[in-house]
């Protein structure tokens, strides 16, 4: 059953909820076993303690776990933060709930969204459902993978601050979409860099996204960054499919991509050209080279303050007070934080030291600037952007384990851009590949200028007609 059959059902009275809960709540228990999508499951008298109202009718949403709930574990995927019970709802928590969301519970992810495989959680490490062996990707991997594994309705609120939405849509065959920056409240999110954390949405098929992004985007108050845009309804573009999508497809995001991704990408390409569908022109974004270093000065610059306040005495972990203040912190963040969020701090903080800052922060921000005018650019002659989502196929953990930290940071070197800029996003399953006897899937960036959201999901809609739902197509 599709969330629009379920919808549907809903609102006809035709869904025993009871049954409904009861199968549901049974197949997340048995997938957990399997595939450790989640960090935490919450009991079932929490899930089921929804309003069952429209638009969603009780329809079951997990949250990434870096998005607070009210009584329910919230830990960013860090030590640091275990037994943690947030007082309050995160912005779009409250809306789900309000809009008849049921939240199921929290999933995996990457310490504080520090990663692109979700191997650096201190609680799960997901698997994929296409390949167990494999990753689901990073950071939102709990969230892409338990989607894609459901077999029953569901939709994730995720998050993304240089592709943690993209990357495990892309590796587990679903959509994922990121909405421009401000356009969802914050507040409520544990930040990993404030200029770049965008909350979104992970689904099967477009709908799915569009439906929840309806519901959580709009202007929040307590969130300075939020942009006064109208609230709309985004499933209405879904029907509203272009004639023809003039897209370009820059020459940069072709580099260094592994063949069989760049293969499966024309050929998608190529159908939908050859449907009439779209024309395309290969464009230059030249500052794409600097995009990757930039994302770390800043990223890691933004997280090195906000990750100060995890010290052991508000909440979470914490020792036995027994020596002065400072050693104390020193040996709670020292027992507590992982190895990635440690490289983190380290970096950001020599990007943050006087004249070093001159050097190289500054620069960053500066070569920011340039690629989204280079976007822009771009977007004011097309109407979007196209490209593979990710520049391999998803690995396996043990080739993960064997890649250095520079290795790992450059698979983001599709994804970084895109969210550097702050532009809205969508990755869509456009075809697959063969690694080890394995068909894996592979994804399909589709990018649109500032608030085009409405443009953006029409454009994914038309193009998911042409590719189809990757799991509808793999189902036995």
């Amino acid at each position: 059953m599709l969330v629009r059959e379920f919808l549907e059902r809903a609102k006809n009275g035709e869904i025993d909820y009871a049954d409904f809960y009861e199968k549901f709540y049974s197949h997340v228990k048995e997938l957990q076993r399997e595939y450790e999508f989640f960090i935490t499951i919450a009991d079932f008298a929490y899930f089921t303690n929804t309003k069952r109202s429209p638009p969603l009718y009780g329809l079951p949403i997990s949250a990434k776990d870096n998005l607070c709930t009210k009584g329910l574990q919230t830990t960013a995927g860090s030590l640091i933060l275990k037994g943690y019970l947030p007082p309050f709802d995160a912005t779009c928590i409250a809306k789900v709930r309000e809009a008849g969301g049921a939240i199921i519970g929290k999933t995996a992810m990457d310490e504080f969204g520090f990663g692109t495989f979700t191997t650096n959680c201190a609680y799960a490490k997901p698997k994929n459902p296409i390949d167990p062996s494999r990753s689901c990707g990073g950071s939102s991997g709990g969230a892409a993978g338990f989607v894609a594994a459901c077999k029953y309705p569901t939709i994730a609120l995720a998050e993304s601050t240089g592709g943690s939405i993209s990357c495990p849509a892309s590796f587990c065959g679903v959509v994922g979409l990121t909405p421009t920056y401000g356009l969802v409240s914050r507040w409520g999110l544990i930040d990993y860099a404030c200029s770049l954390d965008k909350i979104g949405c992970i689904g099967k098929c477009v709908y799915d996204v569009a439906l929840l992004l309806s519901i959580i985007a709009g202007h929040d108050p307590r969130d300075q960054t939020t942009l006064k845009v109208e609230q709309r309804d985004y499933t209405v573009f879904t029907r509203r499919k272009p004639k023809h999508i003039k897209t370009a497809i820059p020459k940069e995001y072709l580099e260094n991509v592994d063949q069989r991704v760049e293969r499966a990408f024309w050929r998608a390409v190529k159908q939908a050209e050859g449907e009439g569908m779209l024309s395309y022109d290969l464009v230059a974004l030249p500052s794409t080279k600097y995009a990757l270093t930039s994302y770390y000065l800043i990223a890691t610059a933004e997280a090195s303050t906000n990750l100060a306040k995890f010290c052991g005495m508000r909440y979470g972990y914490s020792l036995e007070l027994e020596e002065d203040f400072n050693s104390y912190f020193s040996r709670v963040r020292g027992e507590a934080f992982g190895s990635e969020a440690k490289r983190r701090i380290i970096l950001g903080t020599f990007a943050r030291v006087r004249g070093y800052r001159e050097r190289y922060y500054l620069k960053a921000l500066k070569v920011r600037r340039k690629i989204i005018e280079e976007f822009k650019h771009v977007l004011m002659r097309f109407d979007c952007i196209l490209a593979p989502t990710m520049p391999i196929l998803p690995p396996k953990f043990s080739e993960i384990e064997e890649l250095s930290p520079i290795e790992a940071y450059q698979c983001d070197v599709l994804t970084v851009p895109v969210n550097l800029a702050g532009l809205p996003h969508i990755s869509l399953p456009c075809g697959s590949a063969v690694d080890d006897g394995t068909s894996l899937p592979v994804g399909m960036h589709v990018i649109c200028d500032h608030l085009k959201e409405g443009k953006l999901i029409s454009i994914a809609a038309k193009l998911e007609s042409c590719f189809g739902v990757w799991h509808e197509k793999t189902r036995d």
